[in-house]
């Protein structure tokens, strides 16, 4: 075998090796990668059976008890809502009005059954992806306060003082 042909093989031997250790690495990442959705982007398309993650605010008025462990509520991003189910002990700072992000898979139903649950923990702390949504569903960002308008710009002042 020449030096040429032999350069060759090595070459496409290390190229075969890259590429097989691309393709293990890629499909490990896709079985543990989780999609977060609004409740808009989840109705529009819809992941067929995987596991996601929703977030945005817990709809007041639409929390209800059931037997046992077992809670109903609805996630909203003020321009759609979705039903969710959950079973087990609800996070200290869970509450209508306020973030949330569940992880869990939708039911051909449509309804979203939770497996876990991720409660705002500050007034000031909102997951960026959960944010964003709301931003995009024309929320200022913060619970409770009011939708805005399409094209409105939402304001906020800032006291400054002189030392």
């Amino acid at each position: 075998m020449t030096r040429k042909r032999r350069r060759l093989m090595i070459l496409a031997l290390a190229l075969l090796g890259l590429g097989t250790a691309t393709a293990l690495t890629l499909s490990a990442f896709r079985d543990n990668i989780v999609f977060f959705y609004s409740p808009s982007d989840l109705a529009a398309k819809p992941p067929g059976g995987r596991t996601v993650r929703i977030g945005g605010l817990v709809e007041a008025g639409s929390l209800k008890r059931e037997g046992g462990m077992t809670v109903t509520f609805q996630v909203t991003d003020t321009a759609r809502s979705l039903p969710v189910t959950y079973t087990g002990i609800l996070p200290d700072l869970f509450r209508e009005g306020q973030g949330v992000v569940a992880e869990g898979k939708l039911g051909a139903d449509g309804v979203f059954t939770a497996t876990e649950l991720l409660a705002k923990h500050d007034e000031k702390y909102m997951p960026p992806d959960v944010a964003d949504a709301l931003k995009r569903a024309g929320h200022p960002g913060k619970p409770g306060d009011a939708p805005v308008a399409a094209g409105e710009e939402h304001q906020t002042s800032t006291l400054r003082t002189n030392p």
